[in-house]
C-alpha cells in the first residue's frame, strides 16, 4: 500500500467524520450547506451522506423550502443508532448514565453503594447496567459498551488501575471490575473523564486546567485537544499538592494537602454528608455555614491562583462543588482578582456545563468517540 494511498484513506475517513459531526451538530442540513460549511466537494458531501444512511446514523426528514431552483434535501441525524452507557464508581456511590451519538445525556441514575473488593460487589453491577439500559427502552444491539470511571491512576492500557487510595487498591487488572457487565468496558481515571466531558464537543479547544471538587480533589490538564497525563500518569492530582506545611492531615496520609481544605467533604461534613443541604443553608443565610464557607473560599483561591500562575490557562471548577458553584461564583472571583500577580482578573475562570455525573459522562463518551473514529 503506497503511502499516498494511506493518506488518501486518512483523508476520506476525515472528511466523513466531519460530516457526520456537522449533520448532528444541526437540527436538519442540507447537502449544499454541508459542502459550504466543511468546504468540500458536492460528490465527497453525496457520498459521505449516502454512507452514513447506509449505516443507519443519518436519515432525510424532508425537503428545504425552494429558493428559485430544486428543493433541497433535508437530512439529519439519527442520534440513538448507538449508545454508550458511563459509570462512576466512587467509595460510597455508583453513578450510570446513558449517552447518545451526539454526546446527549439520555439517562441517569445515582444509587448509594459502599465499594468493596469483593466479588459480590462486582457481580452486583450487571443488573445494576442491565436494568437501567432495559428501563431505558433500549435493545443491547445499540449499546456500543460501558466507560468506567475510578478515582485512581488507570494504566495507558486501561488494563491495571495502578493505584487508587480511596478505594483502597493497588495493581489490580480492572476486568476484575467489568467481568460481570455484559458490555464492552473501558476505564479512565475520574478527573480525567469528567474534564473531557466538559470540553467534549467544543470545535476549538482551548489550554484548559478541569479542578474536581467532589469528596476527593483532583483534575486534568489539557493542552489543546489533548490531555496532559505526565510521565507516570499522575498528572492532575491537584489534590495532593501543598497548601499548608505539616496542616490537616489528608486520607493520603500526608498534611496539608489541597483534599484536606477543598474536597466537597470539608463542607457536607457539617450537613451529614449532604451537599445539598450545605449550599441550600448557605443560601438561606445560615451564619455557621457561612463562616465554614468564608473559610473554605479562601484556601481554594490560593488552589486556584497556583493553577493559573503554574499554567496560565482557563481553569473549571468541577465535581459536586462545581455543581452548585454558578450562584457563589462572584466571590471566589473577586478573591482571586486580589491574588492574581499581573492584573486584577479572574476572567478565566469557569463554571462547569455537568453539574451532574460528570465523570460518568466522560467515561461514556469514550465510547462514543472510539465509535466515531472508525467509521
Amino acid at each position: 500500500m503506497t503511502e499516498n494511498h494511506v493518506n488518501n484513506m486518512g483523508v476520506k475517513k476525515t472528511n466523513k467524520i466531519n460530516t457526520m459531526r456537522a449533520i448532528f451538530a444541526s437540527e436538519r442540513i442540507s447537502q449544499r450547506e454541508l459542502a459550504d460549511k466543511l468546504r468540500l466537494s458536492w460528490p465527497t458531501v453525496l457520498q459521505n451522506v449516502k454512507e452514513l444512511q447506509a449505516q443507519g446514523l443519518v436519515e432525510e426528514v424532508g425537503e428545504f423550502e425552494s429558493t428559485g431552483g430544486r428543493k433541497a434535501r433535508a437530512f439529519a441525524s439519527i442520534r440513538d443508532a448507538r449508545l454508550a452507557v458511563g459509570l462512576s464508581v466512587t467509595q460510597n456511590h455508583i453513578g450510570i448514565v446513558l449517552v447518545d451519538l451526539s454526546g446527549e445525556l439520555v439517562r441517569y441514575v445515582r444509587e448509594k453503594k459502599v465499594f468493596s473488593y469483593q466479588d459480590s460487589y462486582f457481580e452486583s453491577l450487571k443488573p445494576l447496567v442491565t436494568d437501567f439500559v432495559a428501563k431505558a427502552g433500549y435493545p443491547d444491539e445499540k449499546i456500543l459498551g460501558a466507560g468506567i470511571s475510578l478515582p485512581g491512576i488507570v494504566e495507558e492500557s486501561g488494563q491495571t488501575l495502578a493505584h487508587s487510595h480511596v478505594l483502597g487498591l493497588h495493581n489490580v487488572p480492572t476486568d476484575t471490575i467489568s467481568r460481570h457487565i455484559p458490555y464492552p468496558c473501558q476505564f479512565i481515571n475520574d478527573a480525567n473523564a469528567a474534564g473531557l466531558a466538559e470540553l467534549w464537543g467544543k470545535p476549538q479547544r482551548r489550554n484548559t486546567v478541569y479542578l474536581s471538587l467532589s469528596n476527593s480533589v483532583g483534575g486534568a490538564i489539557f493542552h489543546g485537544r489533548a490531555i496532559y497525563m505526565g510521565d507516570n500518569r499522575r498528572a492532575g492530582e491537584f489534590g495532593h499538592n501543598t497548601l499548608v506545611p505539616d496542616g490537616k492531615p489528608c486520607y493520603c496520609g500526608k498534611q496539608g494537602c489541597v483534599d484536606a481544605y477543598c474536597s466537597s467533604n470539608v463542607l457536607s461534613s457539617h450537613t451529614d454528608g449532604n451537599i445539598a443541604l450545605f449550599f441550600e443553608g448557605l443560601s438561606n443565610g445560615d451564619a455557621a455555614l457561612r463562616s465554614i464557607w468564608d473559610e473554605y473560599l479562601g484556601w481554594l483561591a490560593i488552589a486556584v491562583n497556583n493553577l493559573r500562575m503554574s499554567f496560565d490557562c482557563d481553569v473549571i471548577i468541577g465535581g459536586y462543588v462545581g455543581g452548585y458553584f454558578d450562584a457563589f461564583s462572584g466571590e471566589l472571583r473577586a478573591r482571586l482578582e486580589a491574588r492574581n500577580t499581573f492584573e486584577p482578573d479572574a476572567s478565566y475562570l469557569k463554571g462547569c456545563r455537568y453539574k451532574l455525573e460528570a465523570a460518568a459522562m466522560g467515561a461514556a463518551l469514550g465510547q462514543i468517540e472510539a465509535f466515531i473514529q472508525q467509521l
